[in-house]
């Protein structure tokens, strides 16, 4: 089946991606060695537009060993451009410079807070050694980039196209580990005309694209034989990776306090981008990434609005969880076109290589009184966090789709009582136990739960915890205040087939569930094993609930080891559950 997507992939890669004409001519290098202070030249970069510019550089000294690859240049900049500009600022990075018609180097560096005419060049030499540097599928490794103090790269900024503010927002936090801030911005005019990538050019480096892009801008450096050189810098400096990469249009430059910034968007998709080290970016024209597909239909209830969106994350295992939960959230935010509380059902499927069972499936209920976009890609995270990072061997994920359906309504219900249809019951037998749900808003219902008294319970008296899925169990969460966690060892001894089991299988938050406690012994019974528990009277009070406004869900927290025993009895309905009851039984001998 696998071997079936790949070959559908490769297919529609193929005719997504055509051949583009490039710009490219062999130029003479000048090595730093042959760098004298008041050298003059030119650097070439795109402001407005795809138009290449030219503004003048002077040649301040050199600073030995002080970049993350090597030497330094130290330059003054100046002319028409620069007046306009302020100075160097973020998207410049990568911008050539030549002096003597030589090709010298790329603009890279700058200082915060100071004269933004004054940068660093990152040498030519050193940026061609990236076209070497080993191209290993999955060997990427998040690094921080080592400066000094004394100055900083001419930043990447991220540009995002097609993002609700508050999807903007979550982008926002959960990129702010990697220092990096997206700016909102527009598509680019229909009728741009992008012509080849060639020193100047703006590049852009795209990590979403579709119904929305997430990329960052820069200036390609050098080109050669269909092989590109930019930036000068690091972005993430993650080593060997697999990133888009694309034309790009200008819409201007800001000028600003701490450092002026470009603001454009991307284009076409022309290449990837395979190495991200300390001297700059290197890409490959006319190839293209892995890629993590994304499909997502979006309901909204109340508006009788349905819409189908695509987007294609580049596949990175630190990036994709955050940048999916993104994507599709900016898809929910965008169909409800509202912020509030609501309930929503959500169901997602991902299919994966080398993952135990091949396909990931769930689907859950959620409520909130707070922002109900935000919960439902909650479950979505944790599972592509639990495929890319998970501790047993590298997944390659090969699609996900996604199906929420969201309504003002509050689906939410809470139990009343629960009755057993008798008070005594032998090891085997099965009791019908009616609880009774009062709807907010809604009258009384009633739900029958079928309960199966295992066949080697003794005889006495057991009491049923009766509670919504997304609770925690009483005995567990009591235990958890002791600082007893039972799932930990446990957990470390689990197969990567049995996590992934477990997390499919985890109670619902509208399912009633129905746990068996032996009163005599004060145990909880979980896979037939006994477990010390508190006093069984502490245990009336409600818990936590995933249907109210909780900063973090606790729906989807594994229960028990075996979701599967005859220990747990669950019921789907129509609504989240949310707090719980006891019904005690008296087991006799058969």
């Amino acid at each position: 089946m696998l071997k079936f997507w790949q070959q559908c992939l490769a297919l529609f890669f193929f005719f997504l991606v055509l051949p583009i004409h490039v710009a490219s001519a062999a130029v003479d290098y000048m090595p730093v060695n042959q760098i004298q202070p008041g050298m003059q030249g030119v650097a070439k970069t795109v402001i407005q537009g795809t138009k290449i510019e030219e503004f003048g550089v002077e040649v301040l000294g050199i600073m030995a060993n002080k970049g993350p690859s090597g030497d330094l240049i130290l330059v003054r900049t100046y002319g028409d451009l620069i007046d306009r500009t302020g100075g160097i600022v973020q998207g410049m990075s990568g911008s050539p410079v030549y002096i003597n018609g030589k090709l010298v180097g790329a603009i890279a560096y700058g200082w915060p807070l100071s004269d933004h005419r004054i940068g660093m060049v990152t040498p030519i030499q050193d940026m061609l050694k990236l076209w070497d540097a080993p191209d290993i599928k999955n060997n990427r490794e998040l690094q921080r980039i080592s400066l000094t103090e004394e100055f900083e790269p001419v930043a990447t900024p991220l540009m995002a196209a097609g993002f609700t503010e508050p999807a903007l927002k979550m982008l926002t936090e959960k990129l702010k580990p990697l220092n990096m801030i997206p700016y909102a911005v527009g598509g680019a005019p229909a009728d741009t005309n992008y012509g080849p990538l060639e020193p100047g050019s703006s590049v852009g480096v795209e990590l979403v694209r579709g119904d929305i892009s997430l990329s960052a801008l820069g200036t390609v450096t050098y080109v050669e034989d269909g092989k590109v050189l930019a930036f000068g810098h690091p972005f993430l400096k993650k080593g060997n990776t697999s990133y888009f990469m694309t034309n790009a249009y200008v819409f201007t430059a800001v000028d600003g306090l701490e450092s002026g910034f470009k603001v454009g968007t991307t284009g076409e998709a022309v290449g990837v981008i395979n190495q991200d080290r300390s001297a700059g970016i290197a890409g490959q024209l006319n190839k293209y990434p892995n890629i993590v597909p994304i499909r997502m239909k979006i309901t909204d209830e109340q508006l009788g609005r349905t819409q189908d969106l695509a987007v294609q994350v580049i596949h990175d295992e630190q990036l994709v969880p955050a940048l999916a939960a993104s994507s599709v959230f900016n898809a929910v935010d965008k169909t409800m076109d509202r912020v509030g509380p609501g309930t929503a059902r959500v169901s997602f499927e991902i299919m994966a290589q080398d993952m135990p069972g091949e396909i990931l499936k769930r689907d859950n209920m959620f409520y909130t009184a707070g922002s109900i976009g935000e919960l439902t890609v909650a479950e979505l995270f944790d599972a592509l966090n639990l495929l890319a990072n998970n501790k047993f061997n590298p997944v390659e994920i090969m699609d996900v789709k996604v199906n929420i359906s969201v309504s003002e309504d509050r689906k939410t219900a809470s139990i009343l009582e629960a009755r057993a249809a008798t008070a005594t019951a032998k090891p085997g037998d099965t009791v019908n136990l009616n609880v009774k749900l009062k709807p907010f808003r809604g009258d009384p219902v009633t739900k029958t739960v079928p309960v199966v008294i295992p066949k080697d319970q003794p005889a006495g008296p057991v009491m049923l915890e009766v509670r919504g899925g997304g609770l925690i169990p009483v005995t567990q969460l009591l235990l958890k205040q002791q600082g007893i966690d039972l799932s930990q060892g446990k957990d470390r001894q689990k197969s990567f087939a049995d996590i992934l089991k477990d997390f499919q299988e985890n109670d619902r938050n509208n399912e009633l569930v129905v746990e068996i406690m032996d009163v005599k012994a004060g145990a909880y019974l979980e896979n037939g094993d006994d477990v010390a528990a508190a006093n069984p009277k502490q245990s009336t009070k409600t818990k936590p609930s995933a249907a109210k406004a909780n900063p973090v869900p606790i729906a989807g927290s594994p229960a028990v080891s075996d979701t599967n025993s005859l220990n747990k009895t669950r019921l789907t309905t129509d609504y989240i559950i949310d707090n719980d009851t006891k019904v005690m039984l008296n087991i006799v001998k058969p």
